[in-house]
């Protein structure tokens, strides 16, 4: 059975709960999805037992037969975040697998932006991010990297990909719109005699259609996989 996307859970369940207590069973998969839906609404911050219950519709208690405490959830949090990522496989060239695989990630951590603030502090990691691990690393051995080059490519990629989300999302802009509204303000103010690299840059580029800082993480990902070619076969030389 196809499941509902987990945006739509928490409204459903609010829904669900307006009038009348919840009749549908409780299960752990129901509860993490409505945690899921409700950090993507409020924030990690408004993710509490009791305001989870509240959303599903029952009492605060009856969330302990299915989570041992709000640790436990975020460990499943963090392990569906990882299910959501495409896995790389050995059976595709590994540039190709893996600059699929970052794209993934970077699309559902901007889809889900409270998991780039826990994705790495969980210290029991689930079955859905060990199985993602071990992809990723069976891909770059397969891929001819010898131990240490993996441990480095894989650093190397995720760094990219995390800290991509990271300044991705604290940026004051989300559309063009927002861009070209920003740009023309901080423009007005700046003598451009003094700035004129920036002044270049905002309107020979930033202004140009289409314009979007989301762009720049495939050029970063591109730059850093052919990097990681020439290092490979640079080690393979010696």
């Amino acid at each position: 059975m196809v499941k509902p996307p987990v945006g739509e859970i928490w409204k459903s369940e609010m829904a669900r709960t307006s009038g009348a207590r919840s009749k549908a069973p409780l299960s752990k998969d129901r509860v993490v999805r409505a945690a899921i839906a409700l950090a993507d609404k409020e924030g990690l911050e408004a993710l509490t037992m009791r305001k989870l219950a509240q959303g599903l519709g029952v009492e605060a208690m009856s969330l302990y037969h299915h989570v041992s405490n709000k640790e436990a959830i975020l460990n499943e949090m963090v392990d569906w975040i990882f299910g959501e990522f495409r896995l790389p496989t050995t059976e595709e060239p590994w540039k190709e697998t893996l600059r699929a695989r970052a794209i993934s990630a970077h699309d559902v951590l901007v889809s889900h932006p409270w998991a780039i603030h826990v994705i790495e502090t969980r210290r029991d990691p689930g079955p859905l991010t060990l199985q993602h691990h071990e992809a990723v690393l069976a891909c770059l051995r397969h891929g001819g990297f010898s131990v240490p080059l993996t441990a480095h490519a894989y650093a190397l990629l995720d760094s990219h990909i995390y800290g991509f989300v990271m300044q991705e999302m604290t940026l004051p802009f989300r559309t063009y719109e927002e861009v070209e509204e920003l740009a023309e303000h901080i423009l007005a103010q700046m003598p451009e005699e003094l700035f004129p690299s920036f002044t270049e840059l905002t309107r020979e580029y930033i202004l140009k259609p289409g314009y979007a800082y989301a762009n720049e993480f495939a050029f970063g990902l591109d730059l850093i996989l052919d990097g990681l070619e020439r290092a490979k076969e640079s080690e393979q030389m010696t």
